[in-house]
């Protein structure tokens, strides 16, 4: 997809209570896009914290993320199967909107349709962005990512191959079906949903198998 990843971390609130300017867009980033945003299901009761949304060049929100759980923090191999990974229990939930191909705002070009393999490739790079081997120099970590995402994307274009599994998680209540894939570094998985939107998500220490999906009522109290 030609979209920009624009990164919307949550910012501190402002003295005397107040949010801050860069909190309120944060927000505003998600409020404006067209379509609605999934998350995890009621059934999950713990912490849950907006990442990142993406837009087109012209500004129109694509997709975004929604993590539930513990803020992740890198992982490589040194912490793996250690203190760090077993604290850390997460799951990020993508949702993108569903397009067929069309026409860019200004009228230059054609913009990319979406599809499942598009949620399943922006959860793969999403879990290789908190993952990177230890035994490498931190100068050749852009190198690997660059190779590990060519690798998602390879992986995201073929979702009936051998590399992927079917699973069933409800969506709004409704059992739906996804592709299902684990690694070293955690699981992703992607499906497409009644609302118009394709879901994807990744995560590390949270099975994925008691998972349930639903539409965000208010994208506010995320923040």
């Amino acid at each position: 997809m030609e979209t920009t990843s624009r990164a919307v971390a949550q910012a501190p609130a402002a003295e005397g209570g107040q949010q801050a300017p860069s909190a309120r867009r944060t927000v505003d980033g998600y409020l404006r896009a067209p379509f609605p945003w999934y998350g995890l299901d009621e059934a999950f009761t713990g912490p849950r914290w907006l990442m990142q949304v993406g837009t087109t060049a012209d500004g129109a929100v694509e997709h975004g993320s929604i993590g539930h759980g513990d803020e992740p923090t890198v992982l490589n191999e040194h912490a793996a199967g250690g203190d760090q990974e077993s604290k850390e229990k997460f799951a990020v939930v993508v949702t993108v909107a569903a397009h067929p191909s069309r026409r860019s705002a200004d009228g230059t070009g054609l913009l990319e349709a979406t599809s499942v393999s598009s949620a399943a490739w922006l959860a793969g790079v999403g879990l290789l962005s908190f993952t990177w081997p230890g035994q490498m120099d931190h100068s050749l970590r852009d190198d690997w990512l660059e190779q590990q995402t060519e690798t998602a994307w390879v992986l995201a274009d073929d979702l009936d191959g051998a590399d992927w599994s079917t699973l069933s998680l409800p969506v709004d209540g409704v059992p739906t079906v996804f592709h299902y894939r684990e690694s070293e570094f955690g699981w992703v998985l992607a499906g497409s949903t009644s609302s118009g939107v394709h879901v994807g998500a990744y995560g590390r220490g949270m099975s994925a198998y008691g998972l349930g999906f639903a539409v965000v009522k208010d994208i506010a109290a995320y923040a």
